[in-house]
């Protein structure tokens, strides 16, 4: 078989964190940029940009928009109550909890999903789980490299040299990512990929109302880490005598037990979340060109969206 017309063996798997990126268009785009009737759209734009320069960039052959089906599961406030709790805005009994959002970004969001429904780039949130466990679920079961797109820090616990697993997190915009591979754990926080999730429930997380244990900051934790290669191996330290703990660190960790029991299930992201059979496939041709051609004229979305179709069908 000719070179040319041998099949590629290994796809890469592009997965987009899309309520951290549109968060972030938000913020980084002026609200001035507005639809026709004068709605702000700057996060639709904003996410249709950075999508335009991932794909330029990266060149992904699959690609994912995972979602938030529920941004704060039931099962994990049952195991940490304080969990997201302060992002709460409105409780429902009979569903997920109502998260605070800008007024002018929330009417946004349903023209992204539509947008990227039109485009026929797959779109994946599953009832129960957060776009972090739709993320860890595709990963493992990816068969090549996997390029997570995220602004949150709890998905490095995916990183993985061996199996080419690595986070593109945006520095500014989307333009600057730092690329995170084992070698930028090591160095920023002293683990790898797989003990980044123990990092991070130590030293807790008051953006995610995670309480930590207290007294052991980012630092000490990555030395306990260094010391005894795991959570469990620190707590196995705590009954240990000899261990080269000191006595307040002893003491924290033993009066923490029942915070450092639960807090593994949530803080590490779910693998096992029961996908959807989804086309991942990066789109060369919109899904809805009809479709898409009416959102780009109610919503104005522009050369934000014509950037990205050249982009696709290159």
């Amino acid at each position: 078989m000719r070179y040319g017309m041998m099949r590629k063996v290994t796809r890469r798997l592009m997965l987009l964190d899309t309520a951290s990126l549109y968060f972030r268009a938000f913020f980084g785009v002026p609200d001035s940029v507005r639809a026709p009737d004068g709605t702000p759209v700057n996060a639709v734009r904003g996410l249709l940009d950075f999508i335009d320069r991932l794909v330029r960039d990266h060149r992904p052959d699959d690609l994912v928009a995972c979602m938030d089906a529920d941004w704060r599961p039931q099962w994990r406030v049952d195991l940490i109550p304080s969990y997201k709790a302060h992002r709460v805005a409105e409780e429902h009994e009979a569903g997920p909890d109502e998260e605070e959002v800008p007024d002018t970004l929330s009417p946004q969001v349903p023209v992204i999903e539509d947008v990227l429904d039109a485009l026929g780039i797959a779109r994946v949130g599953v009832e129960g789980y957060e776009a972090d466990d739709v993320i860890g679920t595709f990963t493992a079961r990816a068969k090549g490299p996997v390029d997570i797109v995220t602004g949150d820090r709890d998905l490095y616990q995916l990183v993985d040299d061996a199996r080419g697993v690595r986070v593109l997190y945006p520095l500014k915009g989307v333009g600057t990512l730092q690329h995170t591979d084992e070698a930028c754990l090591r160095e920023k926080y002293g683990v790898d990929g797989g003990g980044y999730a123990d990092l991070a429930l130590l030293r807790g997380d008051p953006s995610d109302g995670l309480p930590g244990v207290p007294g052991i900051g980012e630092k000490t934790a990555a030395k306990l880490l260094a010391e005894f290669g795991d959570l469990a191996g620190i707590m196995a330290a705590v009954d240990d005598p000899s261990a080269r703990l000191t006595p307040s660190q002893r003491k924290r960790l033993d009066e923490s037990r029942s915070y450092v029991s639960v807090a593994p299930r949530v803080v590490r992201v779910a693998g096992d979340v029961p996908l959807p059979d989804v086309d991942t496939a990066l789109p060369r041709e919109p899904r809805d060109a009809a479709g898409l051609e009416e959102l780009a004229a109610r919503w104005g979305l522009g050369g934000s969206l014509q950037r990205l179709l050249t982009t696709l069908r290159t």
